[in-house]
């Protein structure tokens, strides 16, 4: 059964305090534009990293292709 961007997103917020995340996808490829405080201060790859760490296994065994935007809330808001 393919993944919902519903469950991704459910996925992602359980792992991280977001102040904004949608999610939206077909099945195998999603996108993403994550908000959280916690990438202040962090380069792109390790933002990406955190965002896999939540996901863990599903990457690899639910998630063909996930594009990320990852945004701290000041970021967001420029």
């Amino acid at each position: 059964m393919l993944p919902t961007p519903e469950q991704i997103h459910q996925y992602i917020a359980a792992g991280l305090d977001c102040t904004h995340l949608q999610v939206e996808g077909d099945g195998q490829h999603f996108q993403a534009v994550i908000v959280c405080a916690a990438f202040a201060g962090k380069r792109l790859i390790q933002r990406h990293q955190m965002v896999y760490a939540v996901l863990g296994d599903r990457m690899r065994e639910e998630i063909h292709a996930l594009s990320m935007k990852t945004l701290t809330p000041e970021e967001y808001q420029a």
